[in-house]
C-alpha cells in the first residue's frame, strides 16, 4: 500500500496530545456543570438552508452527497434534493435543537455541548477544518436577563483558571457592548450600523488607516466620523473608568443617545463584576465588535496572553433572535472555546505535556508461556481495583520486559510470585530502580501514577 498522503486541516493528535486534549475537555465539562448546564449532543449535519441562512459561510459548509442518490423508503432522495451539510459551529444546531424541543426544556435553558465541527476555510495556524468547539449557552424564552451576560464570561474565566494548573497561559477575554458602538455610530449620524460594525472589527487585521477607508466606502462616513469613531475603538481598560471615558467623548462630541446610554450601563455592569470576581482578566475593549449581524448586546473574544497572534480562542455574545417559531422568539448569550486551536498551540509550543502516552499504570511480567495465567491473574486483580495494567506480551527476558515498559511509558513492573505466597510478588519502580515487595490484593501506586495526566511542559512559565 503506498504511503496515505496528509490531509491538512483534520488534526490527529499522537497518545500524549490526546491526554492533554482529553484534561482540557475534562477541566471544561466540570466547570460547566458546576454552574449548572446541562450536556447535550446534536446531530452532525443540518439542512443547507438553516446553515447558509447568513449567507457568509456559503463557501465554508461542507456538503453531503451520497455516491448513489437513487430513492430509498426513508425518503433519502428527498433529502439529497433539499441538501444536507456538515454542521460548521454548534449555534445552528442549537437554534434548531432548541425549537423541536422547546416544550420539554425549562427556561431559561442552560447547556453545554462538545463536539466536532467542519469547516472549508484555508487551514493555517489555529485554523482547521475539523476541530473540536466546547459551548456554553443561555436560553430564555421571549426574555433573557442582563445578568447573565455578565455570568457567563466570568464561566469561561474560571474554566481557565482552573486549566492554569497545567501549564495553560492566562486569557484576557475582551468584552464590549453593541449598543455601545450602535448608540455611539448613530449618535455620529451613521446610520448603516451594520456596515460601521464590520469595519471597526478589521482594526487588527488593516490598521487604523484601513478601517477609515472601510467606513468612508461602506458607511459613508467623513474624516471627522471616522476619526471619532476611532478614538472609540482605542479605549480599554479593566475597571469601571472605561465607561467613563465613553462618557466625556460621548459629551464632547455632543452626542446623545439612548441606546448608548444603556449599552453604557450594561458595560459598566460586567466590568465591575468582573473586578471583583475575576480581577485583570476581563477587559474591556471597544474595538471588538464581532462583524457578524446576529450579535446584539454584549460581545466577547478571548486571547492567550503571550499568544496573542493565535487570534481569539473563545469569542460568542448576546443573540437576540436566537431562534424564533413564528410565535415566540428565543433570545440567547453564549460563547464558544476552539479547543483544537487551543491545544494546538499548548502541544506546539510546549506549554503543556502528558505524564505518559498509556493509560497503563503497570506491566505484570510474564516468566514464562506456561506461567502466563498466573500474570493475568494478577492483572485481573489489579484491575478489579481500579489500577490500569497490561500483561507483556512475550515471556523475555525481565531485561527487555523492562524496556518494553520503558517504551511505552509504564512506570511500574510487577514480577509474579513463583508460589503462592502473596509477600514474594515484586514490584519495581522502572524510573527510580527501587523494587520491593507487594502484595496483589493491597498495592497502589501513587495518586499522580494510577493514571496519565497533563503537566505544565518544558516550554512553559519557567522554562530556559
Amino acid at each position: 500500500m503506498a504511503r496515505p498522503t496528509p490531509l491538512s486541516g483534520f488534526p490527529e493528535w499522537l497518545p500524549t496530545g490526546r491526554v492533554v486534549e482529553q484534561h482540557v475537555l475534562d477541566v471544561l465539562r466540570r466547570t460547566f456543570e458546576l454552574h449548572g448546564f446541562a450536556g447535550i449532543e446534536t446531530r452532525a449535519v443540518e439542512p443547507l438552508d438553516q446553515l447558509l441562512r447568513k449567507g457568509e459561510t456559503s463557501k465554508e459548509v461542507y456538503v453531503l452527497r451520497r455516491l448513489q442518490e437513487e430513492g430509498t423508503a426513508d425518503g433519502g432522495a428527498e433529502q439529497a434534493a433539499a441538501g444536507l451539510g456538515l454542521h460548521f459551529d454548534l449555534t445552528v444546531p442549537l437554534a434548531r435543537y432548541v425549537i423541536e424541543n422547546a416544550g420539554r426544556l425549562t427556561f431559561p435553558f442552560r447547556r453545554y455541548q462538545i463536539q466536532k465541527v467542519w469547516r472549508g476555510e484555508r487551514p493555517q495556524d489555529g485554523r482547521f477544518r475539523e476541530f473540536t468547539q466546547a459551548d456554553i449557552d443561555v436560553v430564555g424564552q421571549s426574555t433573557l436577563p442582563y445578568h447573565l451576560e455578565v455570568e457567563l464570561p466570568l464561566v469561561i474565566a474560571a474554566a481557565f483558571a482552573a486549566l492554569a494548573e497545567i501549564g495553560v497561559p492566562p486569557v484576557r477575554i475582551l468584552v464590549n457592548n453593541r449598543k455601545v458602538m450602535e448608540g455611539f455610530s448613530r449618535g455620529l449620524g451613521l446610520e448603516d450600523v451594520e456596515a460601521v460594525l464590520r469595519s471597526v472589527d478589521k482594526l487588527d487585521k488593516v490598521g487604523p488607516e484601513g478601517v477609515t477607508a472601510l467606513l468612508a466606502a461602506e458607511a459613508g462616513a467623513s474624516p471627522d466620523q471616522a476619526a471619532a469613531m476611532l478614538e472609540l475603538a482605542g479605549v480599554h481598560g479593566d475597571d469601571a473608568t472605561v465607561v467613563d471615558r465613553v462618557r466625556d467623548l460621548a459629551r464632547r462630541l455632543e452626542i446623545q443617545d439612548e441606546m448608548l446610554d444603556l449599552g453604557l450601563t450594561e458595560l459598566h455592569q460586567l466590568i465591575s463584576a468582573a473586578s471583583r470576581r475575576a480581577p485583570g482578566t476581563v477587559v474591556a475593549d471597544l474595538k471588538i465588535a464581532r462583524g457578524l449581524d446576529y450579535y446584539t448586546g454584549s460581545v466577547y473574544e478571548t486571547v492567550l496572553v503571550g499568544h496573542e497572534q493565535l487570534g481569539s480562542i473563545c469569542s460568542g455574545g448576546r443573540y437576540d433572535a436566537l431562534a424564533t417559531d413564528g410565535s415566540t422568539t428565543y433570545p440567547g448569550v453564549g460563547l464558544s472555546i476552539g479547543v483544537s486551536r487551543l491545544v494546538s498551540r499548548l502541544l506546539s509550543a510546549g506549554l503543556v505535556e502528558a505524564t505518559r502516552a498509556v493509560p497503563s499504570a503497570v506491566l505484570v511480567a510474564v516468566v514464562d508461556e506456561e506461567s502466563r495465567a498466573a500474570s493475568d491473574e494478577v492483572a485481573a486483580g489489579l484491575r478489579g481495583r481500579g489500577i490500569p495494567v497490561e500483561v507483556a506480551p512475550t515471556a523475555a527476558k525481565f531485561g527487555k520486559q523492562i524496556r518494553y515498559a520503558d517504551r511505552r511509558g509504564i512506570p511500574f513492573v510487577w514480577f509474579p510470585s513463583a508460589g503462592d505466597e502473596p509477600a514474594a510478588h515484586q514490584v519495581k519502580d522502572i524510573r527510580s530502580g527501587e523494587q520491593a515487595e507487594a502484595d496483589p490484593t493491597t498495592w497502589q501506586p501513587p495518586a499522580q501514577d494510577l493514571h496519565p495526566r497533563a503537566v505544565p511542559g518544558g516550554g512553559g512559565p519557567g522554562a530556559a
